[in-house]
């Protein structure tokens, strides 16, 4: 039984508002994504339409507009800012490393705060992409270059659905990527400071 300790304890990073991000990114975040991000962009596709009507030509359009659909974006996002972590709790797992032993030992500390700036930076990379992607608002038209699918559309408007929902949405997921990269800092901050206080207590 006791054999089984260490792995358990491992469920939870060695600070509080790391495990606080564990709960902020594990629940809100996901949840947000899955539940409403579907219901905003589930059926973005079918309802988008250009003039004219024509099923190729919104089929051409919308992939112009959405070169990688949100959803996807996203999911790639989180599953992507979770390796880091996810590598370094594997380690810890196969080194019997416990959450004192991450605050105690440099070496430990040092790879755990390497395996949070990692995140910062892929938050921060996720951010940018999101920006070139997809932009800070969405238009209600969108001007579609369609004159390589046929010469007599040229430039042709199309409606883009809910687009003020959309413009929220994106506006809440770059506020979910601020947070979590503020948590990762204070995190690195905290971790430090507790870093510190064993070394003074010794």
């Amino acid at each position: 039984m006791n054999s089984t300790q260490p792995g358990l304890r491992l469920l939870r990073p060695p600070t509080v508002i790391g495990q606080f991000h564990t709960l902020f990114f594990g629940s809100v975040r996901m949840f947000f994504l899955g539940v409403l991000g579907f219901a905003v962009y589930g059926n973005e596709a079918l309802h988008f339409s250009c003039d004219p009507d024509r099923r190729e030509l919104n089929l051409y359009c919308y992939n112009q507009f959405r070169p990688i659909t949100p959803q996807v974006f996203w999911a790639l996002q989180l599953v992507t800012v979770l390796v880091p972590g996810a590598v370094f709790h594997l380690y810890a797992a196969c080194k019997n490393i416990d959450q004192e032993d991450i605050l105690q030992r440099p070496i430990y500390t040092v790879f755990y705060i390497i395996s949070v700036l990692l995140r910062i930076i892929l938050e921060v990379i996720a951010f940018w992409l999101q920006s070139h992607l997809f932009g800070f608002q969405v238009h209600p038209l969108y001007m579609c270059d369609a004159s390589a699918l046929e010469k007599t559309f040229n430039v042709t408007k199309c409606m883009v659905p809910e687009h003020f929902e959309k413009t929220i949405f994106l506006s809440a997921m770059y506020t979910f990527t601020g947070i979590t990269v503020l948590l990762c800092v204070a995190e690195i901050f905290e971790i430090l400071c507790r870093r510190l206080g064993y070394l003074t207590n010794q």
